[in-house]
């Protein structure tokens, strides 16, 4: 496999800096994006890659460092928007208007501008692929944390939509949904989970998993990551499609994964 250009949001730790460190292993060259400019470029230094600092939730950031990224390596290949941000907060008494739009603005908008600003660039190269960190919380309710769950199902969605669309332009697009990791995101919540058992996902094998979805070939996917487990697209249920006054389906083959019963 030829050398690719990557570009990686929330590059500097967690799930960001491991793929970061595999894609450059086997040969690809790698920009990482974070607002952690001190641990952005520690990554980026060990890696001989780049870093930008890159506020994700600002749609022209997003824009003019992955323009930045492309012209620094003449190409965009590989793009993985992971940036992410733990909410905190519900939408009954304690619920913050300002925490929420940061909120959806990194974990949502994010990757919305993510997507945004690559398309281009990989349409110039021939084509390329896509994977957003969503989560689990993106496929199950989460009554603890709605507000996450509902940023995180909106990238599954996102994803899920998108992936027909652009796959007659030779580009993939996944969504990454990983239970619960080592990462700092689940900092508040360790002790809760060690306390009850839960096993946690080591990073190691979270990054194996993106390399997977990226290398699959499969597109408008949502990759399942549980512990003990391997990785899996996660297969939805198709909804009934409508019928006609005389019970027969009224669109048997459509591009919207409806059932016929």
């Amino acid at each position: 496999m030829s050398a690719r250009v990557a570009l990686v949001t929330g590059g500097a730790s967690g799930f960001g800096a491991e793929v970061a460190r595999r894609l450059a292993r086997r040969g690809d060259d790698v920009v990482l994006l974070d607002v952690d400019e001190e641990g952005g470029r520690r990554v980026a230094d060990e890696l001989g890659g780049t870093f930008l600092r890159c506020d994700v939730s600002d749609y022209a950031q997003v824009m003019a460092t992955t323009a930045e990224a492309e012209k620094a390596y003449g190409a965009l290949d590989l793009v993985f928007l992971n940036a992410g941000v733990t909410t905190g907060f519900g939408v009954d008494g304690d619920f913050d208007p300002v925490a929420y739009r940061r909120v959806m603005g990194i974990n949502l908008d994010g990757v919305v501008y993510g997507v945004h600003a690559a398309l281009p660039a990989m349409r110039r190269r021939g084509g390329g692929a896509i994977v957003c960190t969503a989560s689990m919380a993106g496929l199950t309710s989460v009554p603890l944390d709605p507000v996450y769950s509902a940023n995180k199902h909106a990238v599954v969605g996102l994803v899920r939509s998108l992936g027909p669309a652009l796959a007659p332009q030779n580009i993939t697009i996944n969504a990454f949904c990983p239970g619960f990791a080592e990462t700092a995101i689940i900092g508040p919540i360790r002790h809760m989970l060690e306390d009850s058992g839960v096993p946690i996902i080591p990073v190691e094998t979270a990054g194996e998993a993106v390399l997977q979805a990226f290398d699959s070939g499969e597109t408008g996917q949502a990759y399942l990551l549980q512990a003990g487990l391997e990785p899996m697209v996660y297969r939805f249920r198709g909804i009934p499609g409508p019928k006609n006054a005389d019970g027969t389906p009224a669109q048997p083959a459509n591009p919207q994964g409806w059932t016929t019963e």
